[in-house]
């Protein structure tokens, strides 16, 4: 059974546990830019760590049209996939094994659910990862912990062309 969710499973959990339910509309084009300071940004993550330690969000900007968050995963979690998002994780601190492509299969008797048929790849500290709209992904493996910066944007295929 192949699972997709708008923000997935995870971002409903994301989305309660971080308050990213919030959105601000998207800056106008010609406007100021939005600033976040480190130190607000490590604040928020180590208030989620308190409230989910096996993944930390800290949102950084949550619009209408995209969503952008720092992630600090010590577990594995379960797949995800996201029709109409393409999604970027740049790798900024840890490593982990992560799973992409292939199907997502729901796990039997309390089993956790599973991608068959992904590609995994290591992942380390500068590496990025570009999730296409609706493909299953999961960090199946996390070695200490992995911090990324992720970024949710609308399907190309959906926007004029540059």
């Amino acid at each position: 059974m192949l699972r997709t969710f708008g923000f997935g499973a995870l971002g409903a959990l994301l989305i309660s546990a971080t308050g990213l339910a919030q959105t601000t509309p998207a800056p106008e084009p010609g406007s100021p830019g939005v600033y976040r300071d480190g130190e607000g940004r490590a604040a928020a993550i180590a208030a989620a760590v308190k409230t989910n330690p096996t993944i930390a969000v800290g949102p950084i900007l949550n619009t209408d049209r995209y969503m952008i968050v720092e992630a600090r995963r010590t577990g594995a979690m379960p797949p995800a996939s996201h029709p109409g998002w393409t999604e970027l994780h740049y790798i900024t601190e840890g490593s982990a094994v992560m799973i992409t492509g292939g199907r997502i299969v729901t796990g039997v008797g309390g089993a956790p659910d599973t991608i068959e048929g992904g590609v995994s790849q290591a992942v380390k500290k500068g590496d990025a990862v570009i999730v296409p709209p609706g493909s299953p992904h999961q960090y199946s493996k996390v070695f200490g912990s992995v911090t990324t910066l992720e970024v949710r944007f609308p399907d190309p295929t959906l926007v004029p062309k540059l």
